[in-house]
């Protein structure tokens, strides 16, 4: 009869914290370009035909790079709104919605607020608000990132502009100024529209 072997821990080497696991994802998109028609309240302002079109084309980026959240928090603004409305349809399964008043027209503080409340079974957070909060929370957030990327955001964060951000914290709670990994800053220029 044999004996099982005995085992012994391995010991882990350190990894650096750009190789570590990625336990959250916050994808932040800037809503697409939005009219300015006469006599409309800023909250009301409906989507440009422009921005119709940049709904599709990163819609269709996000989808095929299978950038799929587990839930979406929508601002209430109507340009926000219907920016999600036309980029829905690039992913199978409509990911749950959360339509959220307070990152219309935010500090980057009160949009970190949203984030720390969502559930930790979110792995992936989309959200899709304004500037220059999101820009503002970007930055505060970032602690390393690729390098075009961070030179793209470094210039500006433009309508339908999506960045993400990678954290190893195990929960929405834990983020912190600089914690985060700038994995990649696309636009429609950067994306090939």
């Amino acid at each position: 009869m044999l004996c099982p072997a005995k085992t012994h821990p391995v010991k882990q080497p350190d990894v650096p914290k750009e190789k570590q696991p990625v336990m959250r994802r916050l994808m932040l998109l800037r809503h697409a370009k939005a009219d300015t028609p006469e006599g409309i309240r800023d909250h009301d302002r409906p989507l440009a035909p422009r921005g119709r079109r940049q709904c599709q084309e990163m819609g269709k980026y996000m989808g095929h790079h299978g950038l799929e959240p587990d839930l979406v928090i929508v601002s209430t603004a109507r340009r926000t709104q219907e920016t999600w409305e036309l980029l829905r349809p690039a992913f199978g399964n409509a990911p749950a919605q959360q339509n959220e008043g307070r990152i219309y027209e935010a500090l980057p503080s009160d949009i970190l607020q949203v984030i720390k409340e969502t559930a930790d079974s979110v792995r992936v957070l989309l959200l899709i608000g304004h500037n220059p909060g999101f820009e503002r929370l970007a930055a505060s957030l970032i602690g390393t990132g690729r390098p075009s990327a961070l030179t793209r955001l470094g210039r500006e964060f433009p309508t339908a502009g999506l960045a993400i951000i990678d954290f190893t914290e195990g929960s929405w709670d834990e983020l912190s100024a600089g914690s985060g990994h700038l994995e990649r800053f696309e636009t429609l220029a950067s994306i090939g529209s």
